[in-house]
């Protein structure tokens, strides 16, 4: 079984970490205008290309996307495409998230890799991704009321939860963009996801830094 991924350094990394079947090779081909041909491969992972990159290419096999913040439906992908959550520490995890429109398909694949998945609704930030985002917002609203400071806010929810990290250290790896942009999107349907002003002012001093 060939499976080529479409990753940058560090997703290679977390990739490498899984415990994969013996039986499958996997392919780090350097972006999607480069692969190989269509009978080398079995399925492809999409985790640092573009949301529709190389969309024509694959006919019926599965395909894989990192693709946090944007619906199937809104990209209007055909039912061989699946989400997850391609953010730093998120791919190693023991198991991934998947939002699928053919689930046995999916399934299969993941058996064949030796992965655990599990299925999740097709929504914005499928379901980690809009906790660790919500937990962050939280965190700036304690950092802005002046509750603690960013290191202690992090030890204690690490302590306190046994999270790997905590909201500020999740920030610097996912980036502020990414939580920012999931977090305005869900807060225009529900108003719990709603953005502490603190994290808005530091993502708005990051895009006039650029």
């Amino acid at each position: 079984m060939r499976i080529i991924v479409v990753a940058n350094v560090e997703q290679q990394e977390e990739i490498r970490c899984k415990n994969t079947n013996p039986d499958v090779k996997m392919i780090f081909p350097e972006n999607y205008s480069v692969l190989p041909g269509t009978e080398d491969y079995d399925a492809i992972f999409y985790l640092n290309a573009g949301r529709k990159a190389g969309i024509d290419k694959h006919d019926n096999r599965p395909v894989i996307i990192n693709s946090v913040t944007e619906t199937l439906k809104e990209n209007n992908l055909p039912g061989n495409f699946s989400r997850i959550i391609g953010w730093p520490g998120f791919l190693k995890r023991s198991t991934w998230e998947v939002a699928s429109d053919d689930i046995s398909m999916t399934k299969r694949l993941f058996e064949q890799l030796g992965w655990d998945a599990v299925f999740v609704t097709d929504e914005p930030g499928l379901v980690s991704a809009r906790v660790v985002s919500m937990i962050v917002n939280e965190a700036f609203f304690a950092l802005e009321e002046r509750v603690s400071s960013e290191e202690e806010i992090d030890t204690a929810m690490k302590l306190g939860t046994n999270y790997p990290y905590g909201p500020f250290e999740w920030l610097g790896k996912i980036g502020i963009s990414d939580i920012y942009h999931l977090l305005h999107k869900l807060s225009a349907t529900d108003k719990r996801y709603s953005l502490a002003p603190l994290l808005e002012q530091k993502y708005s001093q990051l895009l006039f830094s650029k």
